[in-house]
């Protein structure tokens, strides 16, 4: 692919969440110039990353580990504002501080293979040829929606966590969540308060753990992601793997019932879902809080999919083209590892580039 009328620089860095401001904070401590050397292109309206689109509900005193970037605590957060206005603002300080100068909105439309050993990231507003890239897009954008008979003869409404506004529209409602992960629990919790009936529906029964989650477990559990990402599976979450934790809010729903769950159900209904023992439950809702997928659909023109469906990633190189760097990928989901991986991927860009010290 010819870069003529591609901008050339050492580094571009796709994704201004918490991973992607990792990378550029420790490449401008580097010595890397931001718009000289590198860029970070986001495709969001504003700072804030994923967190920007959460629901209002979900204030930042209701956040699981949220972890402070690199150079810069997040301190004297209010608890009871809402997550996607505390983390925004102080990702919006965080980038005015360390002078990183996100280029948004700007959409990365595809990622090739270019001349002279360099690649080629196309965008709608021009295109770049750097000598290594940094992919920070994470999952928000590729929200999972699982396909069941029937599900296109419900006469009600079906959104993702993705599009969850909060309990306030569902009042009077019934309601059927499924997904037992951190996001579902959440969900169904808010929504009982309102709703006419909730059910809970998971494929596997979920887990709760007592206690804190120690540096012991959170080792075990991103060693269980990282294997499959060695292996070039498609990454779990870690969060995935960790279980639930119980809280005093979780006891309480426990108690009242709430997180009774259920089996999955074998179809849907056009007034609800439907199990093969023959049980049925009407709803004029099912919300799906099913998770996401890695977003990484305009890196397909380098053909870094491995046959069991994932990117084989070793640190965080793609083993395929290792000019390649996944951030915020598998294991650096979480937001502490999203900070390891910004530092890990600059070393490897550094010993890469020849110029940016290790």
């Amino acid at each position: 692919m010819n870069n003529f009328g591609a901008r050339e620089l050492d580094v571009v860095v796709i994704g201004a969440g918490q991973a992607g401001l990792s990378a550029a904070y420790h490449l401008r401590r580097a010595g890397s110039e931001p718009d000289r050397d590198f860029v970070v292109l986001d495709h969001a309206p504003r700072p804030g990353g994923a967190w920007q689109f959460r629901w209002p509900s979900l204030t930042y005193g209701k956040v699981h580990g949220m972890h402070s970037l690199p150079g810069m605590e997040l301190t004297d957060a209010d608890d009871s504002r809402p997550s996607s206005e505390v983390i925004g603002a102080y990702f919006a300080a965080y980038e005015r501080r360390f002078g990183l100068r996100v280029h948004r909105p700007v959409e990365v439309s595809a990622v090739r293979q270019g001349e002279g050993g360099r690649l080629l990231v196309e965008t709608l507003e021009g295109a770049y040829a750097p000598r290594a890239l940094i992919n920070a897009t994470g999952t928000w954008d590729r929200p999972f929606w699982p396909r069941y008979p029937g599900q296109e003869t419900f006469r009600g409404r079906q959104l993702h966590t993705a599009d969850y506004p909060g309990p306030e529209e569902f009042a009077g409602l019934r309601v059927v969540v499924v997904g037992g992960g951190a996001s579902g629990t959440q969900h169904l919790m808010e929504i009982a308060e309102v709703a006419a009936a909730t059910y809970w529906v998971t494929r596997r029964p979920p887990v709760f753990h007592e206690g804190p989650f120690g540096q012991e477990q959170g080792r075990a559990a991103v060693a269980m992601v990282e294997e499959r990402v060695r292996r070039g599976l498609p990454p779990q979450s870690v969060v995935s793997v960790t279980g639930l934790p119980l809280n005093d809010t979780v006891r309480r729903a426990r108690e009242q019932g709430v997180l009774d769950r259920l089996p999955m159900f074998e179809r849907i209904t056009k007034d609800g879902v439907a199990w093969a023992d023959g049980r049925t439950a009407e709803a004029d809702v099912i919300l799906w809080a099913t998770g996401f997928r890695p977003a990484v659909d305009h890196l397909a023109p380098l053909r870094l999919r491995e046959p069991g469906g994932g990117i084989r990633v070793e640190d965080t190189r793609a083993v395929r083209d290792p000019r390649v760097h996944l951030v915020g990928y598998g294991p650096s989901a979480s937001t502490v590892g999203a900070n390891r991986a910004g530092r890990a991927a600059i070393r490897s860009v550094g010993r890469l580039l020849d110029r940016v010290p290790a």
